[in-house]
């Protein structure tokens, strides 16, 4: 509970200290913007502050510039709107004649039940009487009480002015702020960037490190991104108002590109200006409604599916989690966190990534797979959804081999259901359930003809000519993954036989007795694998002492020298850790051998 408590705390001081936090994180986006230029000019052996105030004149310089534009042209739109006054005119009119419709009277009618509704009433005193006599008389009837409305004063035109005054400061003051905070973390990032290094401690220096710079090129990136996509869906709005026909069609196109920092909100505020003057400059209604058609169409197309998919991949946040915080950083800091939401959720994400008390940050937040796919599969396979499970199978081969397939994921899932099995606490009917769709799962890829990575090694000292025998050690578990190894031999040209478990080894090779040539190889799957490999390597021995013996313990990380040691005097030829060094083991390597060439 520590970890929750600290992050409740967290949250508390960022919300009661947002006057100050909030003008530091624009500082810290700004300064973040700023940065490669600044460091392009040191390049060129300019001071530090030399390099920063040239950069944060020209750049103030430039936005003087283009606002002082977007300005003479909005003056220009409201100079030339009494030029559409006749046409304004002509649409109000006709929406007042439609206003008799039944659109119109539903919504009188609505609006005289709820003025009904609200009025209050003053039920008549009644004094029922035993013998049925009428109510007494309305005059008998208390007054009814006059509602109070309280009405403020009417404001005027020196508190009008007064108003935008106070509001004009407080923003030129908050962007002063914020100014000044980015100009000093430009001069002074490498000693606030140690600081911050000797705060954390120096034995978490590594670490620290990365988390600064990923930190730091996640943000740069999203900005990139941002700056990339607002330009062309400025350019877009601007093209495509320029052919519906809609004078200043340029400055649309701009306002919305810088709006549109602002998520959801910004292109709302962008749409409606030229919205309105399509309606007050065109006759009819196509143009105004193409004009809208295009602002919704475009802001559902990059708000929900481009730009989610766009900056996860490229920032390390999910899709899902991109809106979430969109909605808490809102809720936290108003419209300043929907400006900053996806900075600082980043900044969280990478922090959850590389502080190991707050890594539930990283698996909510990050883009990276909650579960892996063998987990998935044993999952679904716990829930008995097999199609679903049959999907993450599928979806992997479709990136992977089939032999990766099987080491990766299935044999992995199959030694998780072994190890529950084992601890009692699977039962037996999602046991069944388990084995039976893996069975069929291999079944399916029969046809499959696998392409195996070039092997490292080959540790047998010689190549099978004969018939490769594959034996379960000890369960269901092992059959399986015999199965799976026969199937990818015979795939590879190289003929195996893979037998059931519960049949002993007498009547295994009654009708079918091993050569000299041929090899066994016993598959064993963990927990247990070991012991009862152990077992079936020592009667093999005895009763086939020419035959090779290759043991499969599937999955086994340890010393394999050492492993090998536990079998004593029936140590067999090889041991094999995974389906892929097993089928290396055994495939003929000799390329002049017709039919037998390996892949490289």
């Amino acid at each position: 509970m520590l970890p929750l408590v600290i992050l409740a705390a967290v949250i508390a001081v960022m919300y009661l200290a947002r006057q100050v936090l909030i003008p530091f994180a624009f500082a810290i986006v700004l300064s973040l913007i700023w940065s490669p230029p600044v460091n392009w000019l040191q390049k060129l052996h300019l001071p530090p502050l030399p390099a920063v105030i040239l950069v944060v004149v020209v750049s103030l310089a430039i936005a003087g510039g283009i606002g002082w534009v977007i300005l003479n042209q909005l003056i220009a739109v409201v100079n030339e709107l009494p030029d559409y006054r006749q046409n304004i005119h002509s649409k109000i009119v006709a929406l007042s004649s439609s206003s008799n419709g039944s659109l119109s009277r539903a919504a009188e009618s609505v609006q005289r039940i709820s003025s009904e509704l609200s009025t209050p009433q003053t039920a008549e005193p009644a004094a029922r009487l035993e013998n049925g006599k009428r109510n007494l008389s309305i005059r008998n009837q208390p007054a009814v009480p006059v509602p109070v409305q309280i009405v403020d004063k009417p404001t005027s035109n020196l508190d009008y002015l007064a108003g935008l005054v106070r509001q004009f400061v407080g923003s030129f003051a908050l962007g002063g702020i914020v100014l000044i905070f980015s100009v000093f973390l430009l001069i002074e990032r490498q000693d606030v960037r140690n600081r911050l290094l000797r705060l954390v401690g120096l034995s978490q220096l590594n670490v620290m490190t990365k988390a600064l710079d990923d930190a730091t090129q996640r943000v740069s990136r999203y900005l990139l991104l941002q700056f990339a996509v607002n330009a062309g869906f400025g350019f877009v709005i601007g093209l495509s108002l320029y052919f519906i026909g809609l004078p200043f069609a340029a400055l649309w196109g701009t306002v919305a590109g810088f709006l549109r920092i602002i998520p959801y909100v910004g292109t709302m505020v962008a749409g409606a200006l030229p919205l309105l003057l399509a309606i007050a400059v065109f006759n009819g209604w196509i143009a105004p409604v193409m004009v809208f058609a295009l602002f919704a169409s475009l802001e559902l197309v990059l708000g929900n599916w481009i730009e989610p998919r766009l900056y996860g991949a490229h920032t390390g946040v999910s899709s899902l989690a991109i809106l979430v915080t969109t909605v808490f950083w809102t809720i936290l800091w108003g419209p300043a966190g929907l400006i900053l939401s996806m900075p600082l959720t980043v900044c969280v994400a990478v922090l959850g990534r590389y502080v190991p008390q707050v890594s539930f940050l990283h698996i909510l937040l990050g883009d990276e797979p909650a579960l892996a796919a063998e987990t998935q599969v044993y999952q679904r396979l716990l829930a008995m959804d097999r199609d679903e499970a049959q999907g993450v199978v599928e979806l992997f081969l479709k990136q992977h081999t089939l032999v990766e397939l099987y080491d990766s994921v299935l044999v992995p899932a199959l030694t998780m259901a072994e190890q529950d099995r084992h601890k009692g606490a699977v039962d037996g009917v999602h046991e069944r359930f388990i084995f039976l769709s893996v069975k069929e799962m291999i079944a399916e890829f029969s046809d499959y003809m696998p392409l195996l990575p070039p092997p490292s090694a080959n540790l047998l000292a010689a190549s099978p000519s004969g018939r490769v025998l594959c034996l379960p050690a000890s369960d269901e578990a092992d059959e399986i993954t015999a199965a799976m190894l026969a199937q990818l031999l015979e795939g590879e040209g190289i003929p195996a036989i893979a037998f059931p478990v519960g049949t002993g080894m007498h009547e295994t090779f009654t009708l079918l007795q091993p050569q000299a040539d041929d090899v066994i190889c016993l598959s064993a799957l963990p927990p247990f694998a070991f012991a009862q490999a152990r077992i079936q390597a020592q009667q093999l021995r005895l009763k086939f002492p020419a035959c090779k013996l290759l043991v499969g313990v599937w999955g086994f990380a340890g010393d394999v020298a050492k492993a090998l040691d536990r079998f004593e005097h029936s140590r067999p030829d090889g041991l094999a850790v995974s389906l892929t060094d097993a089928v290396h083991r055994l495939k003929k390597q000799d390329d002049s051998i017709p039919g037998n060439d390996v892949t490289t």
